[in-house]
């Protein structure tokens, strides 16, 4: 199996990793009036998944090294303020975890089976034994992030499906410029710390919401 072709199947929103139970944040963003839905996806790409990115390169490279991965996990947990990111993500990290074993069973060389590791240190590790390269690997981070919050879009607002699309495409360019800084990264401390104060706001009163459509 090719590189592209393994980072197009872990692109894929219908992979078994719980993605369709994230709105990247989106659905409390609504919920508090913000409508420009391809606005807040390029918020996102400037601070969120850049810090997402350049930790699953990162893994990615202590993985390729045999480098404990825990350094990473701890740079990760500095740039996550929000104990409800960290606790979505280290969701969906273990159900990527699970994922990866049946397929890259070697991930186990870099990860505990079954652990809550989070997503972006997941991904980083299964990157290093699936054989991206560094830029797919922050391609792959741009990617989902962008598109998981336009096609949360598609279930919280009356958005035409067409017009979605267009935004993703609008976005080429916002992903790209995260790759260009992502992907040169290598050690932690390096890792950038974007800060969004208003994202760690949605996603904290998001979790005290009785009535929602997804996780976080």
């Amino acid at each position: 199996m090719t590189a592209e072709l393994v980072a197009m199947m872990l692109a894929d929103g219908r992979l078994p990793t719980g993605g369709h139970t994230q709105s990247g944040g989106l659905e409390p963003a609504v919920r508090a009036g913000v409508t420009d839905v391809a606005g807040y996806a390029r918020d996102r790409l400037r601070t969120v998944a850049l810090v997402e990115a350049g930790t699953a390169v990162v893994a990615r490279a202590f993985a390729l090294a045999g480098k404990s991965l825990e350094p990473v996990e701890t740079a990760w947990n500095a740039r996550t303020p929000s104990q409800a990111l960290r606790a979505a993500s280290r969701r969906q990290g273990r159900a990527y975890l699970r994922l990866a074993t049946r397929l890259w069973p070697e991930v186990l060389q870099h990860l505990r089976p079954d652990s809550e590791v989070p997503r972006p240190v997941v991904v980083g590790a299964v990157a290093a034994c699936a054989g991206l390269s560094a830029d797919q690997t922050a391609r792959l981070v741009g990617y989902e992030d962008a598109q998981t919050v336009v096609a949360a879009s598609l279930k919280l607002l009356p958005v035409d499906p067409a017009e979605a699309a267009g935004w993703l495409v609008s976005l080429y360019g916002d992903i790209e410029r995260l790759v260009a800084v992502a992907a040169s990264l290598a050690v932690p401390e390096d890792i950038p710390a974007c800060g969004a104060p208003l994202i760690d706001t949605f996603a904290q009163a998001h979790v005290t919401e009785r009535m929602r459509l997804f996780h976080a």
